[in-house]
């Protein structure tokens, strides 16, 4: 049976549910917002069921109907029947007053529930709005698995307070790509190194057609101390500063390694990166090694 993750995202206008999102689709999940409760039952057995979706993140704010937020306990309840109780949780942002008068002010953005049209009382400006929204997400917030401030939080720090709350593991992809100069740089590497001072095997015509691969030239590159001293040089540089992402907000590390044509010393030196850095750098950086120009061997 399909594992089922639902998370309920909720909280007060401004506080960062968007962000909370975002973050969420980082994870994995399936992000809807602006879901009218009513819908959700049918939207979250659809997506389990059909399509075989488990992990769910659900948007409610103030901009769904009044009768629909009043209900939420029905909503929640039949959610917890079908899917069980673990499966469900409630995450619901908030922030202090003046910090939200401060972000509404600052991006000139107008609070949901000044907006024309909605029919609620007493909501003439901000300060009235902000007070009436916390009223109305009364249901959700009572309820809720977990509360985070952001008021003093910035995007990666939501983010730690996010996995470390839902148990997520960090993940990031290292891509080791060899390319070759004559056809461009990698435009989205985060480091690129060139090799093109090392020995090269294309001036020997018996290993032209080879490439760094293949145990031929392998073989030449043992006889150049100089290319193991500079392979070591980048080992250990990344096998110390790798780790150091796990506490970013990232989730791939692409590693160009240039030679001229991307065949020979590129190819080399990517693979023997890669196989370094796979036995020693943690699970959860997972090390991956791509030769650009592998098409035009």
């Amino acid at each position: 049976m399909l594992p089922v993750k639902v998370v309920i995202v909720s909280g007060r206008s401004g506080s960062g549910k968007t962000s909370v999102l975002n973050i969420l689709e980082d994870f994995g999940y399936y992000p809807i917002d602006n879901l009218p409760l009513s819908l959700m039952p049918d939207v979250v057995d659809t997506l389990v069921n059909d399509s075989h979706i488990g992990k769910i993140a659900l948007g409610v704010d103030v901009r769904s109907p009044q009768a629909d937020l009043s209900n939420f306990g029905d909503v929640y309840d039949s959610l917890v029947a079908k899917f069980g109780d673990s499966a469900i949780k409630i995450l619901y942002v908030t922030a202090q007053d003046s910090i939200l008068i401060g972000r509404f002010e600052a991006t000139r953005r107008v609070h949901p529930l000044m907006l024309t049209g909605k029919q609620i009382p007493t909501v003439g400006n901000l300060p009235n709005a902000i007070n009436k929204e916390i009223q109305l997400l009364e249901p959700i917030a009572t309820r809720a698995d977990i509360k985070i401030d952001t008021s003093l939080l910035n995007t990666h720090e939501l983010k730690e307070r996010i996995r470390e709350h839902l148990g997520v593991d960090n993940v990031i992809t290292i891509n080791i790509l060899s390319f070759g100069f004559k056809y461009g740089a990698p435009i989205d590497a985060d480091f690129v190194f060139d090799v093109r001072i090392l020995p090269n095997p294309h001036w020997k015509p018996e290993l032209r057609r080879h490439t760094g691969l293949d145990d031929e030239v392998k073989a030449f590159f043992a006889e150049h101390s100089e290319v193991d001293d500079m392979g070591e040089d980048v080992y250990q540089f990344f096998d110390k500063w790798l780790p150091q992402f796990l506490h970013n907000n990232r989730h791939t590390v692409t590693i160009g390694i240039g030679c001229t044509g991307g065949k020979h010393r590129s190819v080399y030196m990517a693979e023997q990166l890669g196989e370094k850095l796979s036995k020693t750098l943690p699970e959860s950086l997972v090390v991956r090694v791509k030769h650009r120009e592998k098409s035009r061997w």
